[in-house]
């Protein structure tokens, strides 16, 4: 028969073989964990009423206000249940604290860390100045070192929400996770395997049926990797260019050095119309998706139906003014006038005796649209200078220049007493003889945005951009994958930029009309 070709035995053989391998791995994974991990359950969520045993905890957790009628009390478990040990080095987050609770709906009023599995060991850890402290529904835990099966409690009084309302455990460990555990309340009756066990199941089991259909199917095409070979040109916002490069370089430093990837950036406009004409050459002579990415401050303009968009990060920009302009703040009306040319002297706005210089990115800025759009609510005014000093426009009403990328601007206004200008804020807070200014009384802070406490206009989505959807195997493919999801999300925070993909920025990016 032609069925039992040396392929197909093959393929079916390997099949069997991956159905008893799954049953080994969820065998293997119910008493022998390998990663490090940090398991977490809800042990208690009541309502508390004005009862004794309320009193009690209130008094516990050293609060006790009998107002409190939607007060809830909370027990949380968190334990290795790793098969190694966790150090405090093993958080990963850029924070003091190690790990954040987060209380759907609700307010924490308090907290008392109870039953620890080693009282000498964990309970020196839990002080102010090692992170532990709450904010809003939020509670910083922090770095902890635990014993493989170490374990602590924490008794939270919460209001506002309701019972059941949802609980989850924020942070990352390095080579591990930190997930759910099931349930130890009374009342549910725990599976039979864990989730973690289905989940390893269904997915062997998966592959190794795909495999074996692949050989029957004698599809050769080999699946794709992490890595990819080639070319690549990174081009678009100059702001987010020092990102781009420090991601490029690690790609091409984890994948071993065979892709090339050059960082060419002019501006968001100028990259987005560069990609175009790629992708239009290529299409022409039947290439598919050029090498190129471009990112744009913001989204792409009308008319460029063929760029598809993927969101990397939330960008924050602010406004920048020579030292010897001692204002430190400014009202959207006050920029507004400023950039109509009504302002001439800082005299007009309570500062020093200096004459206005605008400093200004060109047309092909992303920076520059978003400043317009997000801050101005319409264009600038004309250019009227060429060295940002000399008035070459005798009628114009203030100097006002173009430069060509944010760090130019920043440079010529440190330089040139009484200039102000506009950059991205990661940039802006490292540059010598200038400091930002706040809008309205609110400051260009990254945390602030991010915890959704600020409504700071001045910030926009960077977008990165392909001509269509390139190849799955493609270097700019796997290229994006790994600054928007992989390791670049690293890059990309230290940076001063908050990920789309982090749960902050899910919610962020998520939004059409809230950045």
């Amino acid at each position: 028969m032609e069925w039992l070709s040396t392929e197909n035995v093959v393929a079916v053989a390997t099949a069997a073989l991956g159905i008893v391998a799954s049953g080994v791995m969820v065998w293997y994974e119910r008493r022998v964990p390998r990663r490090k991990r940090i398991g977490y359950r809800v042990q208690m969520d009541n309502p508390i009423g004005d009862d004794v045993r309320s009193g009690r905890a209130n008094r516990r957790l050293g609060l006790f206000d009998e107002g409190m009628a939607d007060a809830t009390l909370v027990l949380l478990r968190i334990e290795n249940d790793g098969s190694q040990g966790i150090d405090r080095d093993d958080y990963t987050g850029p924070e003091v604290h190690g790990l954040t609770a987060v209380f759907a709906g609700r307010t924490v009023r308090g907290v008392s860390v109870t039953q620890p599995s080693d009282t000498d060991h964990l309970m020196d850890h839990f002080t102010a100045e090692r992170g532990f402290a709450h904010d809003g529904n939020t509670l910083r835990i922090p770095r902890v070192p635990l014993n493989r099966g170490d374990h602590f409690k924490l008794l939270v009084l919460l209001s506002g929400g309701d019972v059941g309302d949802e609980i989850r455990l924020v942070g990352g460990l390095r080579d591990g996770e930190v997930h759910p555990n099931r349930s130890a309340t009374p009342d549910d009756t725990p599976p039979l395997f864990s989730r973690a066990a289905r989940l390893i199941t269904i997915a062997l089991t998966a592959s190794v049926v795909t495999l074996a259909a692949i050989v029957v199917a004698q599809d050769d095409t080999p699946p794709p990797i992490g890595c990819a070979s080639g070319t690549l040109t990174l081009t678009g916002s100059t702001a987010f260019a020092p990102v781009l490069r420090e991601v490029a370089r690690k790609y091409e430093r984890d994948c071993g050095g065979d892709p090339a990837i050059e960082v060419d950036t002019h501006g968001s406009t100028a990259g987005l119309r560069e990609l175009a004409s790629a992708g239009a050459r290529a299409a022409r002579d039947g290439q598919g998706s050029p090498p190129v990415v471009a990112l744009s401050d913001g989204p792409k303009p009308a008319g460029l139906p063929a760029l598809r968009e993927n969101r990397v990060a939330v960008s924050v920009f602010t406004l920048v003014v020579h030292d010897d302009v001692h204002l430190k703040n400014l009202s959207t009306d006050d920029v507004r006038r400023l950039y109509r040319g009504e302002i001439r002297n800082w005299r007009q706005l309570g500062g020093p005796d200096l004459r206005v210089h605008l400093v200004s990115r060109d047309a092909n800025s992303g920076t520059r649209q978003v400043f317009q759009r997000r801050v101005l609510g319409r264009g600038e005014i004309a250019n009227s200078s060429v060295d940002c000093v000399h008035k070459d426009d005798p009628t114009a009403a203030v100097i006002r220049c173009e430069l060509d990328s944010t760090q130019q601007v920043l440079t010529t206004v440190a330089a040139l007493p009484g200039a102000i200008g506009y950059s991205e804020l990661n940039l802006a807070a490292r540059a010598k003889g200038l400091h930002t200014l706040r809008l309205d009384g609110d400051p260009a802070s990254v945390d602030a945005i991010e915890h959704g406490t600020s409504d700071y206009p001045y910030r926009e989505i960077e977008y990165a951009y392909t001509y269509g959807r390139p190849p799955a195997d493609s270097l700019a493919s796997s290229f994006l994958t790994y600054l928007s999801r992989g390791n670049g999300q690293d890059v990309i925070r230290t940076h001063g930029h908050v990920p789309c993909w982090t749960p902050e920025g899910l919610t962020l990016c998520a939004r059409d009309d809230g950045v």
